[in-house]
């Protein structure tokens, strides 16, 4: 408000120099003062806002001990070592966000945190409303879950479950009905797969699914292009880095793996967010 009255003020006192035979130029010079007045005032002078900060996206899978014998125990985190890791987020002053809080800063300047961060949760495993949940809730911190539609029951996790986390202030992104390797399916099948996930979920649960997970991070131009048409605004991979503005169906994510520990863990964001 000051910087604005200064500004008023100022195009008062340059507004008598001019004559009537030179309207345009004193409106040049009035607008100029005013942007430079106003830079000022803020502590930007010279330069715009600028709103396509990189972000980072943690990709976790299971929140559970690996059973003896397990295929892919790297899918598996320790619910010690993820309470630790979302500790550790919040002594170094990250704040969790959902993807669509950083669509929106990206595109229309809404409001971010200073320090964002997207946790994303693949498939839909019972773990991540039972151990992830507890302890993003104490953090006041809302989770992405990238949902199987097949997920709700093959790996127990209900409807029910499903309605807490979003009660919970999380965001549910699809990821395809049965998890194919999406470069490899037919057309129809590559439709229902993108397509009729978003349909599914949006009627399941009555909540925006504007943003899309690849399966297994397989994609190729055919598929973006699917995933475009669906209606989708950005999509995932497991490409590893931060997620720019610049690729918005191809944001890289953290891949967040059980051998990591928490000084896996430190080392991975420290490197990508000093």
């Amino acid at each position: 408000m000051n910087a604005t009255r200064t500004a008023i003020g100022s195009l008062r006192d340059i507004r008598p120099h001019f004559t009537v035979a030179e309207p345009a130029t004193a409106l040049i010079v009035s607008l100029l003062v005013v942007l430079g007045l106003l830079f000022a005032a803020d502590g930007r002078a010279g330069r715009l806002v600028s709103h396509d900060k990189p972000v980072p996206i943690l990709m976790y899978h299971v929140i559970a001990a690996p059973p003896a014998g397990v295929p892919f125990p790297d899918l598996f985190v320790r619910p010690d070592d993820f309470t630790a890791e979302m500790e550790w987020l919040a002594k170094k002053r990250f704040h969790a966000v959902t993807l669509h809080q950083v669509y929106e800063y990206w595109h229309s300047g809404g409001p971010l945190p200073q320090r964002p961060i997207v946790i994303s949760f693949d498939d839909g495993y019972l773990s991540q409303a039972t151990h992830a949940l507890p302890e993003l809730r104490k953090l006041h911190w809302p989770g992405v879950l990238n949902l199987k539609v097949n997920a709700v029951q093959k790996y127990n996790l209900p409807f029910w479950r499903v309605r807490t986390l979003i009660a919970a202030g999380w965001e549910v992104d699809a990821h395809t009905i049965t998890h194919p390797d999406l470069t490899k399916v037919d057309d129809r099948r590559l439709w229902d797969e993108v397509h009729g996930s978003r349909v599914d979920l949006r009627h399941m649960f009555h909540v925006p699914v504007d943003f899309f997970c690849y399966p297994s991070g397989r994609y190729d131009a055919h598929v973006i292009d699917a995933v475009r048409r669906a209606g989708y605004l950005a999509a995932t991979t497991t490409n590893y880095g931060l997620a720019r503005p610049a690729s918005p169906y191809t944001l890289s994510r953290v891949r967040i793996n059980g051998s990591d520990g928490l000084l896996g863990f430190e080392h991975k964001l420290e490197a990508l967010v000093p």
